[in-house]
């Protein structure tokens, strides 16, 4: 595809105003401020040539209105901005079935009395269903990958996979007290997921070593969980220090806060996605920054359960990679990224208490390159001849976004996820002007309805 004409947030989180953007296979190939011209062109149709063949008869969801010899179709981007997918560095996918069945409750009675008992209740088809919802519901907002953790990984993956997206999945692991590696079910299928699924679909389906948390496994899981991790050379993702009480619950049983006791475990020994990290001390953001560790706040879902908020701008000063998450919509309600990004600007500001921090440039990249290299894409998240085409294309004529004195600005604070006019992940067109290439929205609403309805009947 070739966008003309159009805006775009650029590899350093600058606007940039009429540009041209080529992709051919699953790369950006072009960036420049005229079209490219025959020769650009001829020169690469030479070198995408396979590509070419391979890829451009399946990537489009319809015929072009203007057909291109080269990119295929050029896409009019007056009125329009492009800029990077987003990269949802926390979520819990299935969980959409639970959304607003558990509202106005204290986290241990919405585990306990909402959560868990319907949880309890899933099946392979509700998972199935419940995952390509999210899959819909995140191309609709701009959302071309998510760090997931769950467990029926085979639906989860097969659902992904029909979606078109990308996913850093995980099979979480609770062990609570049981004492031998064999009799936890969790640590069996979280290492089967590993061998069956990493680098499926060509990269797009990464798998992750996943100790749920501190308070659901002893020390021997989470010590055996980090050795698996270093065993298959894949990325760690667990949730850390999310409640006050989670943080003081750690220090009473060892001495340590979350964060030092997964260090001495070694859980921090490979690339790790430490999710909330809401109750800190500044030695913890020390061993972050030591080791390297990725950072996705989730401030909608900390802020809905009262779980406190994260604070980005002393993580940010320390170097330290924040990524951005949803968490599951049964704690968030929504996967509206656009409004992650406000509240992650907001709750910023707050705990700086400094109108002046969380530029948006920093939110922007937080939200895009941050979280691609929180799951270990490398060459995603930025607009940058070279990277994956994971684009989304924002409409910036609409009335929420006018007038226009700052478009970075708009995006942060005005935009809304209903603004996104197009996604595309790979190269490949997955969502556009409310159509879908791979998912059947109609079929995928009632089906979850249904499987939903189900369960609530058996919990009656």
């Amino acid at each position: 595809m070739l966008f003309k004409n159009i805006a775009m947030v650029d590899d350093l989180f600058r606007y940039q105003e009429n540009v041209f953007v080529g992709t051919i296979g699953d790369r950006i190939v072009y960036i420049g401020d005229t079209e490219p011209d025959k020769e650009t062109c001829d020169a690469l149709a030479v070198k995408y040539s396979k590509e070419l063949a391979d890829f451009i008869p399946k990537c489009n969801c319809h015929k072009p209105e203007h057909f291109h010899p080269v990119f295929y179709e050029e896409y009019d981007g007056t009125g329009k901005v492009l800029m990077p997918g987003f990269y949802n560095a926390h979520g819990h996918s299935p969980m959409c079935l639970m959304r607003g069945y558990g509202e106005n409750l204290t986290l241990d009675r919405w585990l306990n009395d909402k959560i868990f008992p319907f949880e309890d209740k899933l099946n392979s088809n509700a998972v199935y269903w419940a995952t390509l919802l999210t899959m819909a519901e995140s191309l609709r907002f701009g959302i071309v990958s998510t760090s997931d953790m769950y467990y029926f990984t085979d639906d989860m993956v097969r659902a992904i996979s029909v979606s078109g997206m990308k996913s850093n999945i995980s099979r979480a692991v609770s062990s609570f007290d049981i004492q031998r590696l064999e009799d936890c079910v969790g640590y069996r299928e979280m290492r089967e997921a590993i061998f069956m699924y990493d680098g499926f679909q060509n990269g797009k389906i990464l798998v992750e070593a996943a100790p749920h948390a501190e308070y659901t496994n002893n020390e021997m899981f989470i010590r055996a969980i980090a050795d698996t991790a270093k065993e298959f050379d894949v990325r760690i993702h667990v949730h850390v220090a999310e409640t006050k009480s989670e943080t003081e619950g750690c220090i009473a049983k060892y001495g340590k806060t979350p964060v030092e006791f997964f260090a001495d475990c070694g859980v921090f020994d490979v690339p790790a996605n430490a999710a909330h990290c809401v109750w800190l001390t500044d030695n913890d953001r020390d061993i972050l920054a030591e080791k390297g560790v990725s950072v996705s706040s989730n401030p909608m879902s900390n802020l809905k359960l009262a779980s406190g908020m994260c604070d980005v701008p002393k993580l940010y000063e320390k170097g330290i990679n924040v990524a951005i998450g949803t968490d599951s919509v049964a704690s968030n309600n929504s996967l509206n990224f656009f409004e992650e990004m406000k509240a992650f600007a907001l709750t910023g500001k707050i705990m700086a208490n400094d109108p002046a921090v969380m530029t948006p440039q920093q939110v922007l990249r937080s939200a895009t390159r941050a979280g691609a290299l929180a799951q270990g894409r490398e060459d995603c998240g930025l607009i940058k001849e070279g990277f994956k085409a994971d684009l989304i294309v924002v409409d910036t004529s609409c009335p929420n976004m006018q007038p226009i004195h700052n478009v970075l600005n708009n995006l942060v604070y005005s935009a809304d996820g209903k603004d996104v006019l197009l996604t595309m992940v790979d190269g490949e067109v997955l969502y556009r002007d409310g159509e879908y290439k791979n998912i059947d929205i109609e079929k995928t609403v009632a089906e979850a309805q249904k499987a939903t309805h189900e369960i609530l009947t058996l919990l009656s």
